[in-house]
């Protein structure tokens, strides 16, 4: 059985103000010449002998910080209580765990699933694997309040609940995929306290899912029991069962199917070989991809990955890809002097366990080329102390191939800029190929913790999409000094937008953009013609200043192609306000009573 490592000591956790919530070779000497009747002959220049590097072995162990059970396994429970206290409230520490459950029924078994910590099914199908008992996510740690509850996730499982009710009370950076609950879902904390917003991918859940205090949440290509209340942004696509259409009163945007989806790769065991699995692309996708016989998609076998350990440099990660190896990521935090640089089309690059990388002075963590089918997920980028012009980059400035059939592919990929430490980029992610799909992101410049402050962890810009046709579901992204969002691409689609504008400008000057007040959450590019985007929404909560006047959440040019359904912005308990909800549209907030200001259509 593999042991894990004990987590460095932490910090404590700030409190996360929410309301209601990252050669060269020396040549030889030349020999000396010697004198002789006959004409000289020039000495002959040695070159240095270059040894090509020793090809790296692809496959092997998965680490230490990888738990690996079967239903004989003894003391699973101990086991599984140890990772949780180890990581229940170390928010910023450096501790990163995968937990693997075999295929087989698992008995008695509660999960609390704490920071940093991944659990997965090793089957194709989340039925394959059982757990009779729950997979919890609570927030005693922090008093009751679940807006917190960031990086951790579960995936590919069956789950009966002891009481008919499965608790996942988290935030943001917490996927819940291809998931099966035997029972009802409940998004909330013991007491019904302050929860911010998750998502849920190709899960099924038979019974009712019971969001109570969350204040958003993003549904995706599901099938549920039934839904039980919504409180700002509720957004479905995809969703067998979801409730219908009613933004803003009650505050659901359904959509009967997602415009393009593909899968998250998983791990998975065929006999005693790992695999990773590759889902196959669907267009206007509805319901989950498994439940009747094996998924549609291909297959990798473990041997074609290099499976990475925390430690090994850049150039091994780069010489492993140039190789023709995809990257398995175990869970760990991985120092970059280089970007990593993903060329070759169909490359996988998959993180277990929040496996981290993070840039060294100031480059970028890691690079695409423009080509089909590249799939990232998994992993997140933790911004360092040196300044980095972008985080993350998807295509080369210019990209401009078409990759309709086989588009790259951006799961569960989040970036931090400060709260485990200083640390600063200009712009976080970049997106310049063609058809990206950018499925479920959390791109975070910290509003607690260490490292944290106006231009301590500065970030201007958090994402910025240039290349046409891009789809994003579920696109989180908060705090930054400029713009959270800018897309400049033809025929960018958004479904669900979360956002909170940077808590701590010290003043109206410091967010001043020309004559306009603040900084919207998300620009469309003055020159786009076609852009569409459904249940988007921007809270302010100017706790620095709270005389902070926004004039609007959301800016782009005014005609008929570009379109927005279901906007609101939120002033978080009268602490700054927002003049208008798009543009010059939408009435102000107002107040102290944090009631969302909501635009059904635009324009």
């Amino acid at each position: 059985m593999p042991t894990d490592s004990p987590s460095s000591p932490l910090p404590a956790p700030g409190r996360r103000a929410v309301l209601g919530a990252a050669a060269a070779a020396s040549a030889l000497a030349t020999l000396p010449g010697t004198a002789s009747a006959a004409p000289a002959v020039p000495a002959r220049r040695e070159q240095p002998v270059r040894k090509r590097p020793r090809a790296l072995p692809g496959g092997g162990d998965l680490g230490p910080n990888v738990l690996v059970f079967d239903p004989s396994t003894p003391n699973i429970q101990g086991r599984l209580d140890e990772i949780f206290r180890r990581q229940e409230s170390a928010q910023f520490g450096t501790g990163r765990y995968q937990l693997l459950f075999k295929p087989g029924t698992y008995h008695g078994l509660n999960a609390q699933i704490g920071f940093y910590t991944s659990i997965s099914g090793l089957g194709l199908s989340p039925d394959d694997t059982t757990i009779n008992g729950d997979i919890t996510v609570d927030a005693g740690w922090f008093d009751g309040n679940a807006t917190q509850n960031f990086w951790r996730s579960a995936e590919n499982l069956a789950v009966v609940p002891v009481n008919g009710t499965n608790r996942w009370a988290v935030s943001q950076a917490a996927p819940f995929r291809r998931m099966h609950i035997r029972g009802n879902l409940n998004l909330a904390p013991t007491g019904y306290g302050w929860s911010s917003g998750g998502y849920i991918a190709d899960s099924r859940i038979d019974g009712q899912v019971q969001p109570y205090s969350q204040q958003q949440w993003y549904t995706r290509d599901s099938a549920i029991g039934g839904w039980l209340n919504g409180v700002w942004n509720m957004v479905f696509s995809g969703v067998e069962g979801a409730p219908a259409q009613g933004f803003p009163n009650p505050p659901y945007t359904t959509l009967a199917t997602t415009p393009v989806s593909r899968e998250k790769p998983f791990l998975y065991l065929s006999g005693s070989e790992y695999r990773v699995f590759l889902p196959g692309k669907r267009t206007d996708a509805r319901g989950v991809t498994w439940g009747n016989g094996t998924p549609r998609g291909t297959s990798l076998p473990l041997s074609r990955f290099y499976v990475a350990r925390p430690g090994v440099t850049a150039a091994t990660l780069n010489q492993a890809l140039a190789q023709g190896l995809h990257l398995l990521l175990t869970p760990g935090i991985y120092h970059l002097d280089q970007p990593v640089r993903v060329e070759r089309a169909g490359t996988v690059v998959l993180g277990l366990g929040y496996a981290t990388l993070i840039p060294d002075n100031g480059v970028t963590a890691l690079k695409t080329a423009d080509v089909d089918g590249i799939r990232l997920a998994g992993f997140l980028v933790d911004a360092g102390p040196v300044n980095s012009a972008t985080l993350l980059e998807i295509g080369p400035r210019g990209a401009s191939r078409d990759h309709y059939a086989d588009p790259t592919t951006v799961q569960d990929v989040f970036i931090r800029i400060g709260g485990a430490g200083p640390g600063k980029a200009t712009t976080s992610m970049v997106v310049n190929s063609r058809h990206t799909i950018v499925d479920h992101t959390w791109v975070w410049r910290a509003d607690h913790g260490d490292g944290v402050g106006w231009e301590t962890n500065r970030a201007d810009y958090g994402v910025v999409v240039n290349g046409h046709d891009v789809l994003a579901t579920g696109l989180f992204v908060e705090h930054f000094n400029k713009y959270d969002v800018q897309w400049f691409g033809e025929r960018g689609r958004t479904v669900f937008f979360q956002n909170e504008k940077a808590y701590d400008a010290p003043n109206q000057a410091a967010i001043q953009n020309g004559s306009v007040k603040g900084y919207a959450a998300y620009r469309v590019g003055d020159a786009v013609t076609s852009h569409e985007g459904w249940g988007l929404g921007s809270y302010c909560y100017y706790n620095v200043d709270p005389t902070i006047v926004q004039h609007h959440g959301f800016a782009a040019p005014n005609r008929p192609g570009v379109r927005f359904h279901d906007l609101l912005v939120v002033s978080l308990g009268g602490n700054g306000q927002y003049e208008r909800v798009i543009n010059d549209t939408g009435s102000p907030t107002s107040g102290t009573s944090t009631v969302p200001s909501t635009v059904v259509s635009y324009p």
